[in-house]
């Protein structure tokens, strides 16, 4: 239940959470089925870039113009793409709005596989907090 009020349905989903302690307590509690970070501003532009899309009346846009992103979000004034990147990365005050605006990033597996999914990233494996290391991860699942 957790993972699906996240909006993580599907295997291999990615979503921008702001990190406070309720958030982190469900993470805490579904550790062992989810990998999480804090992406640096290139992991960032590259998954709105490469793998964003905008939830426009309940169905899944690509972000091919920033007209879409203006018709959404333009009331924030957040207008271009370069405005959403840097409203998710720097946690600003419609960080909500604009993480809702973005479907979930559909991910594909990493190349090549990962080491222990079943253990924690600490003990070696892949799941659990990976802090700033989480750009390695996204990088080989884009």
């Amino acid at each position: 239940k957790i993972v699906r009020r996240r909006r993580l349905c599907q295997i291999f989903n990615g979503v921008f959470i702001k990190l406070n302690a309720a958030t982190l307590k469900m993470l805490r509690l579904v550790e062992p089925y989810i990998a999480y970070g804090y992406p640096n501003l290139k992991s960032v532009r590259e998954l709105v870039y490469k793998r964003g899309y905008g939830k426009v009346d309940k169905k899944r846009v690509p972000l091919d113009s920033n007209a879409v992103i203006e018709d959404a979000l333009g009331q924030y004034d957040v207008i271009c793409v370069e405005d959403l990147i840097h409203e998710i990365y720097t946690v600003g005050p419609h960080f909500k709005e604009c993480a809702n605006f973005l479907w979930p990033f559909k991910l594909s597996a990493p190349t090549g596989g990962f080491k222990a999914k079943l253990l924690h990233y600490n003990e070696g494996g892949d799941a659990g907090l990976r802090a700033e290391k989480i750009h390695g991860l996204i990088k080989k699942m884009i």
